[in-house]
């Protein structure tokens, strides 16, 4: 049986963390689906979906084992939809930790089929977080060293 994963996240943008989480996450899947979800506690993204979309799917030209898809909905519905038996998370520190296990609870009680793979982030990319690379991009900063494409 084919094993797929979602990697949900509303990825605004796409780090050089996110991408290391992909790569390592490779070696245990058959298929991994970035899932750019619609967060309802963040009402403006910074990066539109749209480009974000065509960046990340830029990353993974090389491999038909990585698909990007855009989503409004559960994560545990859109699993389902894709027929995933799988989510993964990165986790950065106890304060993910906390944060996650919580709707990975959730996500298990709605979808009891769906199983959270938390991967602890590799130590280079611990401090590279989604708000400070928008905060420096915002104000005129270099953020290539943090992103896997060029913006």
């Amino acid at each position: 049986m084919k094993k797929t994963a979602i990697f949900p996240g509303s990825f605004d943008p796409y780090t050089m963390g996110h991408h290391d989480i992909v790569m390592r996450s490779l070696q245990l899947f058959d298929e991994v689906v970035i899932g750019i979800g619609y967060n309802s506690t963040k009402k403006n993204r910074y990066f539109d979906v749209e480009v974000m979309v065509e960046k990340i799917k830029s990353v993974y030209s090389e491999t038909d084992r990585v698909k990007v898809v855009v989503y409004n909905e559960l994560t545990s519905t859109l699993a389902k939809k894709l027929d995933a038996q799988f989510l993964i998370r990165g986790l950065r520190n106890t304060t993910d930790f906390e944060y996650e296990n919580t709707i990975s609870q959730m996500n298990r009680y709605l979808n009891g089929e769906l199983e959270t793979v938390f991967l602890i982030t590799s130590p280079q990319f611990a401090a590279i977080s989604s708000t400070v690379i928008r905060e420096v991009h915002r104000y005129g900063g270099d953020v290539s060293e943090f992103l896997p494409y060029k913006i």
